[in-house]
């Protein structure tokens, strides 16, 4: 029933923008909490950054902090990721998550809901 989709990736050059969307439906959108994770080939999945159930408190790994933006939109059930200053490292396959906790963590396991991935690729 619980349902989210990514959409928005891409293929842009480095120092470039793009911005993922995730819409969900099926729930009541701001009892979850959500998130961002990624894999890149051969890498294991890392969260990326997660926002609580408000808005008002966010999470960023070390490596995207400055450049990436997490936000929600309660009224449209949509979760967003800003992304700036794009580098190649970031070239992976994100995933959109939900959790049942209404908090911000970057704690995979408390993820209950998954997309089904949209790809980001940052050529040099």
């Amino acid at each position: 029933q619980v349902q989210v989709v990514e959409s928005g990736g891409g293929l842009v050059q480095a120092g470039g923008s793009l911005r993922l969307s995730c819409t969900a439906s099926g729930m009541t959108f701001d009892d979850y909490g959500m998130a961002w994770f990624r894999q890149a080939p051969g890498k294991e999945r890392e969260g990326v950054s997660s926002i609580n159930w408000n808005g008002h408190t966010t999470l960023y790994a070390d490596s995207v902090k400055g450049r990436f933006t997490i936000s929600r939109d309660n009224a449209a059930n949509t979760l967003y990721l800003q992304m700036n200053s794009l580098k190649p490292e970031d070239t992976a396959m994100y995933y959109c998550a939900a959790s049942r906790y209404k908090w911000s963590s970057l704690v995979e396991s408390w993820y209950n809901y998954w997309g089904q991935g949209t790809q980001v690729t940052v050529s040099s």
